[in-house]
């Protein structure tokens, strides 16, 4: 499945810094790939951060993630630790 922005949602907002959710059937491959949250790449910024529930027709996990990059349009992220 592709990315939905309908399952991307604001959970605080702060000093130029956004706390997001996301849902998705995807797995963490699929989420984790460079250009996935393109849809979004007019709201997302480096360094915010997402709780993402994924896979969730499978193996349901909860990851949490950093926006580490928002270039023309191009978005990814990686797992934070």
């Amino acid at each position: 499945m592709a990315f939905q922005i309908a399952d991307l949602s604001v959970l605080a907002y702060a000093n130029n810094f956004t706390l997001w959710h996301y849902t998705t059937t995807d797995d963490a491959t699929a989420f984790e790939t460079s250009g996935y949250l393109n849809g979004a790449s007019e709201m997302l910024n480096v360094n915010d951060l997402i709780i993402a529930n994924i896979d969730t027709d499978g193996t349901p996990a909860t990851t949490f993630y950093v926006v580490t990059g928002n270039t023309g349009g191009v978005v990814t992220v990686t797992e934070y630790s």
